[in-house]
């Protein structure tokens, strides 16, 4: 028989139903009281504080760059300065179609073709109301051209800036430099908040070596943005208390800078866009007059910036007119290191005033068949220490360079300035090499090629073999001859200037350890026949002095390129202009009261005397304040 089923009981189901409303009712009122506390809470006690949490939220800080400084020439010309300019810009959200917009921006000949695809990728990772740089400073020819036009580029507009420019272009490019764009490595090398707004840095010369206090610290203001991170009209914010904060930016010292203008021109001029190096050096002091790297470039195209295959184009010329041969470029000194290896020798006993050679046109090391030649086939004859330096005889110094020795003449050029940098206040310069038995084995691995050999020490006492100078060397070479062996600290910058109160504070050096030598006489003997090698009966450079109102001394120097066997002749009409010797002098004048001293080095020139020393004599006389006819 199946069980009976249970009676519902109705009213224990009402009985938990009113139970279950009850508790649910309880802990509604509860959580909503929680709820009304909590806004309570916030709106009315903490209303202050939450406040200016949102309106921190709305306050943007913009980064106000700073204005750089100037740079001027030593009589207060200006080198480099900062005009207003114009620059095109584009705001993503206000053009239709951004890439014909580009388009129609390249045909008119505002923004290079090859930019294009560029700013289609910037236009799509920034922030579409902001704008992006098409172009800075257009020319008034640009300028008007866009404006006829502007109707048909909505979303596209001129916007006035402040640009660097170099008002004497490729004058000054290597040693001045230029701006450039901020790259990725600079910003995350960079203080940040000092760079805050800041397009441009100095990328060469003196703009890059003193980047720090020509660029200054950048200023804020605070402005106002929406939920989207748009900028709004503060007046149209009703939240702000105060006043938006401001700091204003602080500019960057001018500097100013030992360089002349005037002396750089002619310089430069004279080098009639050869390729080398002018440098120009007082010795009294160490100040540079002119540093000229030829050919150059004009530094306004990196200011503004500059298309890929602009900057390509100057990458691959042949004559690397970026490159700066015064400071960057080492070649071999030839005969323009002859004084001060006469002064070492002296110094040593390794030859006097009274020993004298005779010169075949060639010499040959004891036991040997090889013949080391002298740049005058026919030789010199008979000759002194002083007639070998005047009529730059090679062969006294080769005999001479095995009593001096390879680690005298690494010891005493060290002293005088060669195979090391000279600390100059550019990033850029090398070192050179004056070489040494201890140099030979620490850069060579092979044992057998670590060996130091008689006839590379003959080499070497002509500048040639391993030895290297650049330019800014053998002008300090020079003034330290000039000075009778007293050294000056090489420099550029002789002030900071603050350009808010016009305050000037001069630039001071460490002084540098002076040539020692035992007989101070034998400064007076290798110096006059150094003054022999311009204005001597036999000196190899005296076709430069001619006419010259006033005493010099200098002594010139070739360099070869290539070496040859010992039966090939030279000839350099038959060979590639490239393949030809290099011309080098030193000088320095007034030869009793020394003011500037020079080098010159034009690559493939062939002859030191005929025509480098033409560069040298028009720099000094242009110095001097008389009118050249040298060049």
């Amino acid at each position: 028989m199946s069980p009976i089923a249970p009676i519902k009981d109705h009213h224990s189901e009402t009985r938990l139903f009113v139970t279950r409303v009850i508790l649910t009712s309880i802990a509604s009122v509860f959580l909503l009281s929680l709820v009304a506390a909590r806004l309570i809470q916030l709106q009315i006690f903490e209303y202050e504080l939450f406040a200016k949490q949102s309106q921190g939220n709305q306050i943007r800080i913009q980064a106000i760059p700073p204005i750089r400084g100037l740079i001027f020439d030593r009589n207060g010309r200006i080198l480099a300065e900062n005009l207003p300019s114009y620059q095109l810009e584009l705001i993503p959200e206000q053009v239709p179609d951004i890439n014909d917009t580009l388009q129609r921006l390249s045909q008119i000949g505002l923004i290079p073709e090859e930019e294009i695809n560029e700013f289609l990728k910037r236009s799509r990772t920034s922030q579409r109301f902001k704008p992006i740089t098409l172009r800075s400073r257009l020319s008034d020819e640009e300028i008007s051209r866009f404006a006829v036009q502007s109707p048909r580029f909505p979303g596209v507009d001129l916007q006035p800036r402040l640009a660097r420019y170099y008002p004497d272009g490729e004058l000054f490019a290597h040693v001045i430099g230029y701006v450039g764009a901020l790259s990725a490595s600079d910003l995350r090398r960079l203080e940040q908040r000092r760079y805050a707004g800041t397009s441009r840095i100095g990328k060469t010369g003196i703009e890059q070596f003193n980047e720090e206090p020509l660029h200054g610290s950048a200023g804020f203001h605070q402005v106002v943005t929406n939920a989207l991170g748009r900028q709004i009209p503060i007046e149209a914010s009703n939240y702000l208390d105060s006043e938006p904060t401001e700091q204003d930016p602080k500019p960057g010292s001018n500097i100013h800078l030992s360089l002349d203008i005037d002396l750089q021109r002619v310089a430069y001029d004279a080098m009639k866009k050869r390729r080398g190096a002018v440098v120009a050096i007082n010795p009294k002091n160490g100040e540079i007059l002119a540093l000229v790297s030829s050919p150059s470039f004009d530094p306004n195209d990196f200011a503004t910036g500059m298309t890929t295959s602009e900057y390509s184009r100057l990458e691959n010329d042949q004559d690397y007119p970026l490159f700066n041969r015064a400071v960057s470029g080492t070649y071999p000194p030839g005969s323009t290191i002859k004084p001060a290896l006469a002064i070492a020798a002296l110094e040593i006993g390794a030859t006097n005033l009274k020993r004298r050679s005779l010169c075949r046109g060639w010499y040959s090391l004891p036991g040997s068949t090889h013949r080391y030649r002298d740049w005058k086939p026919e030789g010199h004859g008979q000759v002194n220490l002083k007639d070998a330096i005047e009529q730059s005889c090679d062969v006294y110094f080769y005999e001479i360079s095995r009593d001096i020795g390879i680690d005298n003449m690494h010891y005493y050029l060290n002293q005088f300035g060669l195979g090391q940098n000279t600390g100059l206040d550019l990033s850029e310069e090398a070192d050179g090499l004056v070489p040494s038995r201890q140099w030979k084995r620490r850069n060579f691995t092979d044992r057998e090629n670590q060996i130091w050999f008689p006839g590379e020490t003959v080499i070497a006492s002509i500048g040639q073999g391993y030895m290297l100078a650049t330019p800014l060397q053998l002008a300090n070479l020079a003034a330290t001859l000039a000075n009778r062996g007293k050294r000056s600290q090489p420099h550029l910058v002789t002030a900071f200037e603050d350009p808010l109160t016009n305050q000037r504070i001069p630039v001071t050096f460490s002084s540098i350890p002076s040539v020692e030598i035992s007989n101070e006489s034998h400064w007076e003997e290798v110096l006059d026949a150094m003054h022999n090698v311009l204005q001597g009966e036999t000196g190899t450079a005296r076709a430069a002095s001619l006419d010259a109102p006033y005493k010099m001394a200098g002594k010139s120097g070739t360099a070869q390129v290539f070496s040859m066997g010992q039966t090939e002749s030279y000839n350099e009409e038959e060979i590639d202009a490239r393949l030809r010797d290099h011309a080098l002098f030193i000088s320095f004048a007034p030869f009793d009261d020394p003011q500037i001293a020079v080098a010159v080095v034009i690559e493939n020139g062939s002859s030191g005397s005929l025509v480098a020393a033409p560069v040298a004599r028009a720099v000094m006389d242009q110095h001097l304040g008389y009118k050249s006819d040298a060049i």
